[in-house]
């Protein structure tokens, strides 16, 4: 098989969760043993960061690994899903891995696919970590799929677990609750491995302590450690001032990941780092704040509140649940444009009602899909949109429906693309080159 022989294989022969949802989903971690077993076990052979979280996972992700690479560590980061190539899931150093070696992995697995049928993230999961170990990484940071107990990623031993944040997304997997999701994600903690929890809210802070304490695992909240004192944004750059609340003192760090959401992040990134830092990886603070600066660049980074066009701006977010959404809206409240588009497609398994409920009534709509079967109808999009007094027309694809908001828009405007990881790939794969 040559490369696009092998992406079709993989993206049609094994169940898929963006494609068909929870159906993909396989409640244990049998498989995932199984495939690393016979690769020899690659994700004992080299260090790693585990992280979960409903939102900023992708962010904190790369954001570590910016710092990480900076610092002289050769660094993997597996992260999901892709926005356009299936390689953008596993990088060392920023860079994808190699088509050939994509090839070479599945048809060393074909065998073992047709014997036990696991998951294409069961797969992909294997695929990198047998990478990390065959490039001999110095670490690796490991973003969770979905969840965290039954996550196929969490069979590795890390140095440092992290949580991001807790909030209603894929409830009918993982609880409809925030107490069933946080003990969920909580399953990543393990034997005295620190954790540090991102965001906590009342009712999961004693999930998360009650988990540490059974696994004997030190924990840091965050939020605890430091606060924001004030923020900047410019439509490609963030500038936030962060408080240590043990010592008082202030610093500043310029981001190029401009959502004011990354502020959150970056509390966490900071924590993470000084919890590295204890633990023996030699990163300069110089250094933390120099890789900031241009996250994007050194891991190749995408869809989070990204300029892609200017005049009008045309930006990209991947926010696509109730939390995820509420980020969005609070960046829009911050800026400034004569009139505001919106280029909006879902997934049929998200909380939609909720999502609308939130979206500005002052916007011009245009209801797409992505071109996947999980991708809930344009046309059902604009009903459900209508009975929160949102209004639009409807188009089949995002690429239409980007072109209709550019026919109309004025160089004061500004065209958001969102809803959907899927739709904000379709649009990227138009830009590419």
């Amino acid at each position: 098989m040559d490369y696009p022989q092998t992406i079709d294989y993989l993206f049609n022969k094994l169940p898929m969760f963006s494609h068909i949802g929870s159906a993909a989903i396989k409640k244990d971690l049998t498989n995932t043993l199984l495939l690393c077993e016979a690769l020899g076990n690659p994700q004992h052979q080299f260090k790693s960061i585990h992280i979960a979280g409903t939102n900023g996972k992708g962010s904190t992700s790369h954001s570590l690994a910016a710092i990480l690479q900076s610092a002289g560590y050769k660094t993997g980061l597996y992260t999901s899903p892709h926005l356009i190539d299936f390689r953008e899931r596993i990088k060392v150093n920023g860079q994808i891995c190699e088509e050939q070696f994509v090839i070479d992995f599945t048809q060393k697995v074909i065998p073992l696919i047709e014997e036990i049928e696991p998951s294409f993230f069961e797969i992909t999961v294997a695929m990198a970590f047998y990478y990390f170990a065959q490039q001999k990484v110095d670490i690796a940071i490991i973003e969770v799929g979905l969840g965290g107990r039954l996550d196929s990623t969490n069979i590795i031993i890390p140095e440092l677990s992290i949580i991001t944040n807790i909030g209603l997304d894929h409830t009918a997997i993982l609880g409809n609750t925030l107490e069933a999701i946080a003990s969920e994600k909580a399953g990543i903690i393990k034997e005295k491995i620190p954790i540090v929890i991102g965001e906590y809210l009342e009712e999961t802070q004693h999930i998360f302590l009650e988990k540490a304490k059974e696994f004997n695992s030190p924990i840091f909240f965050a939020q605890d450690e430091r606060r924001v004192v004030s923020l900047e944004n410019q439509i490609s750059e963030l500038n936030v001032v962060v408080e240590d609340l043990k010592t008082n003192i202030q610093d500043t760090y310029s981001l190029d990941l401009s959502g004011n959401y990354q502020s959150k992040n970056l509390l966490t990134v900071l924590e993470a780092v000084k919890q590295l830092q204890n633990i023996g990886y030699s990163i300069e603070n110089k250094i933390v704040k120099e890789a900031l600066t241009k996250v994007k660049t050194l891991t190749g980074l995408h869809g989070r509140w990204e300029l892609i066009e200017a005049n009008p701006n045309v930006i990209v977010d991947v926010g696509h649940n109730e939390d995820g959404m509420r980020q969005v809206v609070a960046q829009l409240e911050v800026c400034k444009y004569e009139r505001l588009h919106i280029v909006i497609g879902m997934a049929k398994d998200k909380a939609i009602d909720k999502v609308l409920a939130l979206m500005p009534m002052e916007a011009t709509y245009y209801f797409t899909k992505a071109q996947i079967p999980r991708a809930l109808p344009e046309t059902d999009l604009k009903t459900l949109a209508f009975q929160y007094h949102l209004k639009g027309n409807c188009f089949a694809n995002v690429s239409d429906a980007v072109n209709a908001a550019k026919y109309v828009a004025t160089n004061e405007d500004l065209i958001l693309i969102c809803g959907s990881v899927f739709v904000v790939g379709e649009f990227l794969a138009t830009t590419k080159g």
